[in-house]
Formats: structure tokens, sequence, C-alpha cells
């Protein structure tokens, strides 16, 4: 559950990623309460599951920014709804993985802006172990923080991977040189959260927004047949009950270090 937080400094909210209309109905339904009590600045959420579970539609999108997210980040589903095109290359605040080749739509770094005019960087990577054969995520980062983030003093990392020590390893590279690295994609929160000792704050997974009676998103039966027979099946988001996953991070806007990190896990029935 998540309680009240105030005090001096940023407080960013990362959610993770979510996960079909359970994962939507979750951000509509919670995030506008999440943003009064936590005296949230600026909110990320991964999107690249939001549509059916796999990848996300113009139209969702849209409706994620409506309920408050400020960035959407994505990860290696992003190309599932081919509609998305289009809006990658027009709407800066929406992001695919930023060591995607070059002449992939979009981009994968944005410039945020908070309330109180405070700028923040927000990067999307993502991993190469046991995922797609992309750009060196680590040489990635740093010509961006060379280059059009270089002025920034408070940068969130979104680092989309599957194996815990590249999202551990990237955490160390980048420790010191931004506020924050936070892993998605495997949808199970880690009880890793910690502040580095350069002032990163560092999780390896945020965990997931949707059904809570399921197997990563997934009906069970559906998944269980799948691991079971290697058949395919049509895939079936689960129905039920529906929770909200995400990591709260407190930053000195001064000196872009972290203070505090929690985890934030509310659910809605």
């Amino acid at each position: 559950m998540a309680v009240e937080r105030s005090g001096p400094g940023m407080n960013i909210l990362m959610v993770g990623d979510v996960f079909g209309s359970p994962g939507r109905r979750c951000l509509k339904s919670l995030l506008p309460g999440l943003r009064q009590r936590l005296s949230l600045d600026l909110v990320v959420v991964n999107g690249e599951n939001a549509s059916g579970g796999l990848g996300i539609s113009t139209r969702v999108a849209q409706e994620i920014f409506s309920y408050g997210a400020n960035v959407i980040t994505t990860g290696n589903h992003v190309w599932r709804q081919r509609d998305l095109v289009p809006l990658l290359e027009d709407e800066p605040r929406l992001l695919r993985p930023a060591n995607y080749p070059p002449d992939a739509p979009g981009k994968g770094w944005a410039l945020a802006e908070t309330k109180s005019g405070r700028r923040v960087g927000v990067i999307n990577l993502e991993g190469r172990v046991f995922m797609n054969p992309l750009e060196d995520p680590f040489r990635v980062a740093d010509e961006i923080l060379a280059g059009p983030l270089r002025k920034l003093k408070v940068i969130l990392v979104d680092m989309h991977g599957e194996a815990t020590s590249e999202k551990q390893a990237l955490g160390r590279y980048l420790d010191g040189r931004v506020s924050a690295v936070l892993g998605t994609h495997t949808h199970v929160p880690t009880a890793d959260e910690r502040i580095l000792t350069g002032g990163t704050a560092y999780q390896t997974d945020v965990g997931f927004t949707g059904p809570v009676e399921s197997v990563i998103g997934m009906d069970p039966k559906t998944a269980t047949h799948r691991l079971r027979t290697f058949r395919p099946k049509p895939f079936k988001v689960a129905a039920g009950p529906a929770a909200l996953g995400a990591t709260l991070v407190s930053v000195d806007p001064e000196t872009g270090k972290a203070t505090r990190i929690e985890r934030i896990y509310e659910r809605l029935d």
C-alpha cells in the first residue's frame, strides 16, 4: 500500500509494464490518487504490453497519456502494433529503446518537464542478453549522456531487459551519472531496490501493472498449455483483479542524486 510522502526534492514514479486492459484500468483508477498522495513531479510508464498484452497502439498510447503519464517507454514488443509508427515519429514523449538501429522510427530519449519547470531526462534502453542483437546499450547510454542530455542533472533510465546480470552491470556502469536505473520486462518486482554508492537509485525490475491471477499477465491455462505442449495457442490476457506495480524515486534536483527509493504496489479489486 502506498503512503503519503512529502518534503523537499523531486518525486518520480516509474510504473512497470502495463499489461492489457486490466493494466490500463489500474492506471486510470489509481494514478491520479498516487500523484496527489506521493506528491509526484513526473510519471514514466512502460507501456509496451498495454494493447492486448503485446505492443501498444496509437489509441492506447494517447489513453495512457490522458491518465497522467509524462513519458511512455517501451521495449522488445514496440513494433507489434503497426499503427504506432507515425506517433513514434511525431510524439517526443513516446520512446522506443535508444539502442535500436538509427533508421528505426522514433527515438530513445526524452526531455520532460515538471509542472514547476524543472527538466528531467528519460532514457529507454533494451538489453541484449537472451534478447535481440541490438546496439550496445552501455555505449548508447554514453552517447546520450555526452550529447542531448549532457546538461541535465536529473535523468532516469528504463532498462528493458531479461538478464539480471546485464541490468545490474548497467546500474553500476551509470552509477553517479544518472539519478536512477530501473529495470522492466520480466513483470516480476525484485526486492533489491537500493541507492548505489555514487547516488544512483537502482532496482533490477519494477514489476508490472496488470492482472494478479496470471502468469506475467497471461491467462494461466493458456500459459500452462503453451509451456507443457510447446504448441501455439491464442494469446489471452488474464481476467480478474489487477494491481499497479511501480517504484518511487526521490531525487535532489540540484545534484541529480537519489535520496530514496521505494517499491509501490496498489491492488484494484
